[in-house]
């Protein structure tokens, strides 16, 4: 399965006679799958398939998606008599004309009366509306598969940015792995380089206790372990992204234990290249977190 990222953009759009539909869908980066939706008013029913649908086929990632929709028949104007209320009131006429006199009452004036002429649009067909709700839903299937491909297309360019970072990473670990001054040996050289130069200025110290401390000293400064551990999450972050599928997580718990050891390193090198090499890993790692950052 190929790596994915979070970003990606997609629209699609159709017609089911009369109505007109079209969906804009994008993503970007999400701790979790966030979906959220904008729906012309009445589309509610089509929420919760549309919802299934997206969990379905993304795992992280922060999506927005409009509907919009338009009937052909909407703007279509119906006027209609209400012919109870027109003979309620004829038949009210016929009974003050005796009483009252008044002209005949016009045509005009007897429409214009409330509740006689009623007008309205269009109404919709409940089979017509079910086929536009069942399109839109498939319609955003579509543009869910264009956006799904969109970012395993990011997805792929993200693998080989994460990979020159491992690589980087790997590289860097070599390099301390063969430096000479993190060697226990010439740490203790140092350290006892150190200790002559007290004993020579101050005949108050003891000789074996400063050495006791100065092998402590040399233990704790050994970066054995830390390298070791770089080494096998780089093995392991290689594998996950070869792997592919939703494994941002993973690698972003991964990027932390890289920034963890990096930092012990440069904590306990005391030779200049050592730290040099130190401060470089610590920009690697800060580089490889930031691209998993969009990483599903």
């Amino acid at each position: 399965m190929a790596l994915s990222s979070m970003t990606g953009f997609a629209r699609r759009h159709g017609v089911s006679d009369p109505y007109a539909w079209a969906w804009e869908v994008k993503s970007v980066n999400g701790k979790g799958l966030d979906v959220r939706l904008r729906l012309p008013p009445g589309w509610d029913a089509i929420e919760a398939p549309v919802r299934a649908r997206a969990a379905e086929k993304l795992a992280r990632g922060s999506v927005q998606a409009g509907l919009t929709v338009e009937r052909s028949g909407a703007s279509t104007v119906t006027v209609r008599v209400n012919a109870a209320v027109l003979d309620a009131v004829l038949s009210a006429l016929r009974e003050l004309a005796p009483r009252i006199e008044a002209a005949p009452p016009s045509l005009d004036g007897l429409l214009a009366l409330k509740g006689v002429m009623e007008v309205g649009e269009a109404e919709e067909n409940a089979d017509e509306r079910r086929g536009a709700e069942a399109a839109a839903i498939a319609g955003f299937a579509e543009a869910l598969g264009a956006l799904v491909d969109m970012r395993r297309h990011e997805g792929a360019a993200l693998a080989r940015v994460l990979g020159a970072r491992l690589d980087e990473i790997a590289a860097l670990v070599q390099r301390a792995e063969l430096t000479p001054g993190r060697r226990p040996e010439a740490i203790r050289a140092r350290l006892a380089e150190q200790v002559a130069a007290l004993l020579a200025q101050s005949d108050r110290f003891d000789p074996d206790r400063l050495h006791q401390e100065a092998i402590l000293i040399a233990t704790k400064a050994d970066i054995r372990e830390e390298l070791d551990r770089l080494a096998t999450h780089v093995a392991q972050a290689q594998l996950l992204i070869g792997q592919g599928g939703p494994v941002g997580r993973r690698l972003d718990f991964l990027a932390q234990e890289f920034n963890r050891e990096a930092n012990t390193l440069c904590a306990k090198a005391n030779d200049v290249e050592l730290t040099n090499i130190g401060l470089e890993l610590k920009a690697a790692v800060e580089q490889f977190r930031e691209q998993v950052q969009n990483v599903e």
